[in-house]
């Protein structure tokens, strides 16, 4: 399902389904985006996510989009995949909902953007914005309400773009989030309320 377009810069995002798969195969690479991670951090156990580390994290990955269950959506530039955005109802991230920094603030029913990975050669160009705002047109699609997310401060300019997986406040401030509560230095809680 086609949720953005940006004719000027020739990009689209589609919803991950089995239609796309192979294209998010692509563009994660033989190393699963980071570390064998496949996308799967936020969803499991830490115990259980360093056991499954690569292709057991792909398997799973791979097991959630069969369901059919919303879990992020798929950015191309020029038909090239290019980005990923994942974004689901905040209780599917077992990790998320267990952490002390980004406990709940309240018994709202919250989506959550919980990482980006951009390919290379589209990284610092402006794809991280690109893909908030094909997160935010997927939840509208799904009927939420309330999107957060927690991006985190880089310690210093020279941060590799892999490692600022979860985004930078910036970004999301220019995209209409405001910060909600600061229980970490670098890390921060932000909210985008959908109208």
């Amino acid at each position: 399902m086609l949720v953005y377009e940006n004719e000027e810069k020739n990009s689209k995002a589609y919803s991950l389904d089995e239609e796309h798969w192979h294209d998010f195969t692509q563009l994660f690479g033989e190393r699963g985006a980071c570390g064998g991670c496949w996308c799967m951090s936020w969803r499991l156990r830490k115990a259980e996510f360093d056991a499954q580390k690569g292709e057991t994290n792909k398997e799973a990955m791979h097991e959630l989009v069969k369901s059919g269950k919303p879990i992020g959506v798929l950015m191309y530039v020029d038909d090239v995949p290019a980005g990923w955005c994942a974004v689901a109802p905040r209780d599917e991230y077992l990790r998320l909902e267990k952490s002390r920094v980004f406990s709940r603030i309240d018994d709202q029913p919250v989506w959550s953007i919980s990482c980006f990975f951009i390919a290379k050669p589209n990284r610092r160009q402006g794809m991280s914005s690109e893909l908030i705002q094909a997160a935010i047109s997927f939840c509208k699609y799904h009927k939420a309400t309330v999107i957060e997310a927690y991006p985190e401060l880089p310690y210093n300019a020279d941060v590799p773009g892999a490692f600022l997986w979860k985004g930078i406040p910036s970004v999301f401030e220019k995209a209409g989030f405001v910060e909600t509560v600061r229980r970490s230095k670098w890390k921060r809680m932000m909210r985008y309320q959908i109208q």
